[in-house]
């Protein structure tokens, strides 16, 4: 058995619309032996998982994979189910998963849903050693296997603050990201995004969470404002340390000056000979420390969240109690063998530890670890409350007095934190703490909300949601509007007329396509880029307010979406082509990926699709929103039956498109308004621009809005690049359009059947990841309408040999009747431009189905320059129309 690949997939995908990964795993000459035939396969496998005993498998209830166990199900199938229940055994509530075969016989796909995407990968890995280790009956360390994928686990999960931000956030519908394996996360899109590591917003400044660290500048800034902190100063020499001692009195507390956590500071250090041993053990974590009074009190967490007490903790050191049996030792290991307690943050509470400073506390009392404290006896193990050693806490929110919540909500104001861990010591927290010598002792940048979130003692609270609240108040925005764009043909100028359209009222749009990612008018990533990374990139700008993204059949397919919901999802057309790859050998399954960018909208936004395309019904079907259609057609039968239901809808009537708005029909403009359509004779452009403007509709512009967006979007090079280009070259014309499938060079053919010229030529490629029988399809409509053509390949041979392409299109042109003196190989791009230009005649019309636009575009000016030509760009107006 072995691991040929892993994918995995964070966001929306082809396999399920929650995160999943997909390994693809050979399982060699295992496909002849079903698991019943496996000898005590089965057994062994459920005696050390069984709670694979109720797993549902396809049959739909409990028990059902023991079921097919029995029968006999393949190791394909048995591994999927095991990862799933690895998973399960680290504490992950997962539950999907599929396996088919991709290539008979022992190739399969296995599918799976995850929340720790590297600890569910080593579960994927140790799923198939393990069941290998089955087939062959070798020894298995269970133990072994899950105390290491345990310490994954802790060392890549989200800590608790972060996790229930992350969690409060998805059952707001704010979209979040996990940047890195870390506590960083991204909320909400665009210009509304904010960022948040743990409990630390992106407000604050360095220097605020510097001030927060620096517990003696803290201290300072406080006593400034009349807040009480213990007396103290800082001593950077064990001689000092001592002397500051001295003078404030015993007993006194030593800590860093710039750690947390509880890191370094011991608590009632209670006279000389004790302070040597404190000293050294704060000088482990700073070069200066601080010596301060000891403050006797109870140990509270106030935690301030933007100008108000959210939560308030009584954070209780570690404690065990006495049984009369065992011992302090043995105490602690029963207490940390509880599910409650793990390392560091991985669960509630964290294991006590039996450590330096916890032999200093028992000492304190008298004692050792081997005593045996009497049953009922408590016995403690730190001064300290810090969760991170071992304390737990009590919730009493309620019983904090107004003049001390107003203490802390100040102090977070003079730190200029707006989420504050503000630590104080006080008897009672219900009784100002000027009045029984309470103390404010720190002030903590980014708390830790674990005590908050699972008490050990009181009613858990919300302070997650408490946060979000602060950082996107009631009604405020969390998202900018988003438009996806996908399809076969079409997409790259529907995003662009979308992008200009928006542009036009002002707004700095965020747009990917094949052309690169654009903020605003500015390309900051040139190339193809029309992937969930590009996605990923424009949603996390902050200059962004309105994203309109091109999202291709690759980027779908390989890693599902760079975004959770748009507003609006286009489909623009469903056509041959990219078959044979990724496993999209249909047009059915190119339709079915596809289809996620519909699915993946917002509940009150709309899907719009193309009525006159034959997939049309299906992509219906599988909308999640309303819909809108649009069609070139006022008797479209769908488009009517759709608009009687009083849905939404644009069509063309008589050379004018025309907005249903679910009640009556309102004239938006004639076709001979829209440049790109070229008088209307550009039929794909026709639906480019409608399926633009429903988009358009679907965001709620106006009809004037729209209007002037298609009006002003030219097919020149700065408004559409490589999309029907046309210039002038004094006695013939050229146009660059990028179509690169058979229903891509249809549309252009269509266009050229309109307009009047005296010789078509054509230099056609065609790239090399398309299937012989696309490319040859694509070589008979050239031969159709091209009088002289030149064939060319392009730089990026896509896995063919040198020649492969050019030989299909060649036997393409010449077997449907092109004379072998019309048609010419020119294998490199540029040259074969170049011949094209120089072989020119007077009223001839070139097209170039072009690789590299900006080399192309070089080409033509330099050799309009040789004609003593300007090359000018050129709309309607050049053209006669036949």
């Amino acid at each position: 058995m072995q691991i040929q690949s892993i994918q995995c997939f964070a966001g929306r995908n082809i396999h399920s619309h929650k995160p999943v990964i997909k390994i693809t795993l050979d399982i060699g000459e295992l496909y002849k032996s079903p698991t019943k035939d496996l000898g005590n396969f089965n057994g062994r496998l459920l005696a050390l998982f069984p709670g694979l005993e109720k797993h549902y498998c396809s049959l739909g209830y409990e028990g059902g994979f023991v079921e097919r166990l029995k029968e006999g199900t393949y190791i394909g199938h048995v591994t999927e189910h095991l990862i799933i229940e690895l998973q399960n055994v680290l504490g992950y509530e997962v539950n999907y998963g599929k396996t088919r075969v991709i290539e008979e016989p022992s190739l399969y796909d296995i599918v799976f849903e995850y929340k720790n995407e590297k600890c569910a990968v080593e579960c994927a890995r140790s799923a198939v050693n393990i069941v290998s280790m089955l087939v062959h009956n070798e020894e298995i360390d269970i133990e072994g296997i899950i105390k290491n994928l345990r310490a994954i686990a802790v060392d890549t999960d989200m800590g608790p603050s972060t996790k229930a931000i992350y969690e409060e956030a998805q059952k707001r519908g704010i979209p979040v990201v996990r940047i890195g394996d870390g506590s960083i996360l991204r909320l909400g899109y665009g210009k509304y995004s904010r960022t948040i590591q743990a409990s630390l917003t992106d407000l604050p400044s360095c220097i605020n969470v510097d001030i927060a660290g620096n517990k003696q500048l803290t201290k300072r800034l406080l006593t400034e404002s009349k807040i009480p902190v213990p007396d103290g100063d800082t001593a950077y020499s064990f001689e000092g340390a001592l002397q500051i001692a001295r003078e404030i009195g015993f007993p006194v507390v030593i800590k860093p000056v710039d750690s947390n956590q509880g890191k370094g500071v011991t608590l009632n250090v209670k006279n000389e000979q004790e302070i040597e041993a404190a000293y050294n053990e704060a000088r482990k974590y700073s070069r200066v420390v601080i010596v301060e009074k000891y403050v006797k009190g109870k140990d509270y967490r106030v935690l301030v969240i933007g100008n108000r007490v959210a939560a308030v903790s009584e954070r209780r050191p570690p404690s065990i109690l006495g049984d009369g049996v065992h011992t302090v030792e043995k105490l602690i290991e029963i207490e940390n063998s509880s599910n409650l307690r793990g390392d560091d943050h991985e669960k509630p509470l964290t294991k006590i530890k039996l450590d330096a400073a916890a032999l200093k506390v028992l000492r304190d009392q008298g004692i050792d670890k081997d005593y045996i404290p009497p049953l009922g006896e408590r016995i403690y193990l730190r001064y300290n409350g810090n969760l991170s050693t071992g304390g737990t806490a009590r919730e009493c929110t309620g019983e904090i007095h107004p003049y001390n919540a107003d203490i802390a909500v100040r102090a977070a104001k003079i730190i200029g934190l707006d989420i504050a861990g503000i630590d104080v010591t006080t008897e009672d927290i219900s009784v100002p703490i000027c009045v029984n010598d309470g103390a404010v002792i720190e002030i903590n940048a980014a708390p830790g909300l674990r005590m908050h979130l699972f008490p050990s003692e009181g009613k858990a609270k919300n302070v997650a949601g408490d946060i979000l609240d602060m950082m996107f108040p009631e009604a405020s925005p969390h998202s900018i509007p988003i438009v996806s764009v996908t399809g076969t043909n079409g997409k790259t100028t529907t995003t662009r007329l979308i992008r200009h359209t928006l542009s036009c009222l002002g707004k700095k749009v965020g747009m990917t396509s094949t052309g690169g990612v654009y903020i605003g008018d500015e390309c900051v990533l040139k190339g193809d880029n029309t992937g969930p990374a590009s996605a990923a990139m424009v949603l996390s700008s902050r200059e962004v307010e309105a994203a309109v993204l091109e999202t291709a059949r690759g980027g779908i397919v390989r890693k599902g979406l760079g975004y959770d919901l748009a507003d609006v999802g286009v489909i623009t057309n469903i056509a041959e082509d990219h078959l044979g790859i990724d496993g999209m050998n249909t047009l059915e399954e190119l339709a079915f990926a596809k289809s996620l960018v519909i699915e993946a909208v917002k509940s009150d936004g709309y899907s719009v699709l193309n009525a006159d395309d034959k997939f049309v019904r299906y992509f219906m079907e599988r909308a999640k929103s309303e819909i809108i259609l649009f069609s070139k057609k006022s008797d479209n039968p769908i488009v009517r039956e759709h608009m009687q239901k009083g849905k939404k809808a644009l069509y063309v009537d008589e050379d004018t498109i025309f907005i249903f708005n679910g009640k009556s029909s309102i004239a938006l403009m004639n076709l001979n308004e829209i440049p790109i359509t070229f008088g209307g004779i550009v039929e794909c452009n026709i639906e480019n621009s409608l399926a633009a403007a429903s988009a358009l509709y679907g965001l709620n512009l106006s009809v004037e809005a729209i209007r002037k967006g298609l009006a002003t979007f030219r097919p020149d090079m700065e408004s559409n690049p490589g999309r029907f280009n046309i210039m002038d070259m004094g006695g013939f014309k050229v146009m660059l359009d990028y179509s690169h499938n058979p229903a891509g060079y249809s549309e252009v053919m269509k266009f050229l059947e309109k307009i009047d010229t005296k010789r078509l030529v054509g230099i056609i490629g065609m790239p090399g990841d398309r299937n012989d029988s696309s490319i040859y399809k694509a070589g008979k409509i050239c031969s159709k309408y091209f009088s002289k053509i030149y064939i060319k390949e392009d730089n990026d041979l896509r896995g063919r040999e040198p020649g492969e392409v050019a030989g299909i299109l060649y036997d393409a042109v010449i077997s449907s009747g092109t004379k072998k003196e019309n048609v010419e190989i020119i294998y490199s791009e540029v040259r074969a431009l170049e011949k094209a230009l120089l072989d020119a005649e007077p009223g001839d019309f070139i097209v170039m189905f072009y690789e590299d636009f900006e080399r192309a575009v070089e080409v033509v000016e330099r050799i309009g320059k040789q004609f003593a030509k300007n090359t000018v760009t050129a709309g309607p107006e050049i053209l006669n129309v036949g």
